[in-house]
């Protein structure tokens, strides 16, 4: 197997962030649900977004935050996402081609615009998302990149992009491309609500082509219908051969087949805004995986990036990620 030039390639919906403050009244009088990711139309976009209190907008997208943690590690990564050729568009590519990061992807010259997702953080720093996808739903196997994927040691699949058809044979393909190279496939289940949508055929994806998988402790519940975690741990242990599994102030806990690791969180002076917390908990996971060190070790450096983006607004680290790991990685060389 050659080596790659890239350490991971992400997969997801390209995404600008619009973040606000919002109390408990708010969620209830919209009819949200607290906590959960909620797709929504143009029409609702606009009611909401007119509804919310002032905004701060910035790049997102789950795969798009873990891909810039990647680079703001110093790893080098690619990405996968359609946007349309207006402001939006050109301001999420801007905020990852300046990390250094490969995106290529051509973008929607008509039709629907770049995607938005309106995150109102509640007292308690829970988010609750409503997103229109926009440009988001038109990626297809075509826009797959051979090249990228066979140039990443690592493919990192959104789970959030499952929902268009086209956007699943674009996994497919990924996938395809990924192993016949020799490569990893990595996917993320991103929200419950997401793997109630596709529980049987998560569980048939990750078996077929899924080597690293993430997932929070409510999604990995979800994903085998229990309330057990250790019956789910067991499960998942016998269908792909590292799954990370975040559990909040807890840590998390990484299985193989062979063995169960189980990492404190890191600390957090305040948490501030839960969003982005497991993208960039796969961030750091993946550049230790990338850099070959012990899973225990993979874990620590998700749990100091996730730690690092709870503390503020946003899903975009603002201290040096470098910086906040460079002794972590010192003793695990």
């Amino acid at each position: 197997m050659a080596i790659a030039p890239l350490d991971v390639v992400g997969i997801g919906n390209a995404i600008v962030d619009i973040i606000a403050h919002a109390d408990d009244a708010f969620i209830a009088r919209q009819g949200m649900t607290k906590g959960a990711m909620t797709l929504i139309d143009a029409a609702r976009a606009e009611e909401v977004y007119a509804a919310m209190g002032p905004g701060l907008e910035m790049s997102g997208g789950s795969a798009g935050n873990t891909i810039a943690g990647v680079a703001l590690l110093g790893g080098s990564a690619g990405y996968i996402g359609k946007v349309r050729d207006d402001q939006l568009g050109a301001v999420f590519r801007h905020d990852l081609t300046s990390l250094g990061v490969r995106f290529t992807t051509a973008p929607l010259t008509s039709g629907l615009p770049t995607a938005r997702s309106m995150i109102l953080v509640t007292p308690d720093a829970e988010r609750t998302m409503h997103t229109f996808l926009g440009a988001c739903v038109e990626l297809g196997p075509e826009d797959v990149d051979p090249a990228l994927i066979r140039d990443a040691q690592v493919t990192y699949l959104e789970g959030y992009l499952y929902d268009p058809p086209r956007a699943q044979e674009a996994f497919g393909r990924a996938a395809e491309i990924a192993h016949s190279a020799g490569r990893r496939v990595s996917l993320s289940l991103s929200d419950p609500f997401c793997v109630g949508r596709h529980r049987q055929a998560f569980r048939s994806f990750i078996a077929g082509h899924v080597d690293v998988l993430f997932a929070n402790e409510v999604e990995i519940l979800s994903l085998f219908e229990t309330d057990d975690l250790a019956v789910a741990l067991d499960a998942v242990s016998s269908l792909c051969a590292i799954a990370a599994v975040t559990r909040g102030a807890k840590g998390s806990v990484v299985v193989t087949p062979a063995e169960r690791v189980e990492v404190p969180a890191a600390p957090v002076a305040r948490v501030v805004d839960t969003t982005g917390a497991g993208d960039l908990y796969a961030a750091g996971f993946l550049h230790g995986l990338t850099t070959e060190r012990p899973l225990a070790t993979c874990a620590r450096l998700g749990g100091v990036c996730a730690a690092e983006v709870i503390s503020h607004y946003g899903a975009r680290p603002e201290a040096s990620l470098k910086d906040l790991v460079k002794d972590l990685v010192a003793h695990a060389a």
